[in-house]
């Protein structure tokens, strides 16, 4: 496995978009086309976010978004939205779940943090949907812990950058 995260372009953004989870899934997790629509609205409006795809050598296996801090039309943030970072999405696409990629893009998106591209935060939050059992173990064995708060109908949970 050679997994790295590309940023999404031109190039490699068709392949990014035909990218999905199970049907069973689908309530879980955006579609990619919404997620880079949410980047470019959240950039455009004085927010950060950082969408890339997820590859194992030049094979696209899924998508990443990493957000910080909250834009200008959020009025709804959760408060640890603000000056934090947050993994705002992470998709495995159906034909390559399974296989560890999730664990290892884990992995790869809070190397990303860690390199703190916005400047210095305590938090790095996520939010998942309570029923997602298989997201709350893999957040759970990276430390995430839940917080008590929620982003709409979503548990958030958050750790140490």
């Amino acid at each position: 496995m050679m997994l790295h995260l590309q940023t999404i372009d031109s190039r490699n953004v068709e392949a990014i978009l035909s990218l999905s989870v199970r049907e069973e899934q689908r309530d879980f997790v955006a579609p990619n086309d919404r997620s880079v629509i949410e980047a470019y609205i959240a950039i455009t409006h004085g927010g950060h976010a950082f969408p890339f795809g997820i590859y194992d050598g030049d094979v696209p296996v899924g998508f990443v978004m990493i957000g910080y801090g909250v834009d200008d039309c959020w009025e709804d943030a959760p408060a640890i939205a603000h000056g934090n970072y947050s993994l705002w999405r992470l998709m495995i696409d159906q034909k390559h779940q399974g296989r560890g990629y999730g664990r290892a893009a884990m992995r790869l998106a809070l190397d990303f943090i860690r390199t703190q591209p916005c400047g210095p935060a305590e938090w790095v939050w996520l939010s998942y949907e309570p029923q997602n059992t298989v997201a709350r173990a893999l957040y759970r064995s990276f430390g995430f812990e839940e917080t008590g708060e929620w982003d709409g109908e979503e548990v958030i949970a958050a750790r140490k950058v």
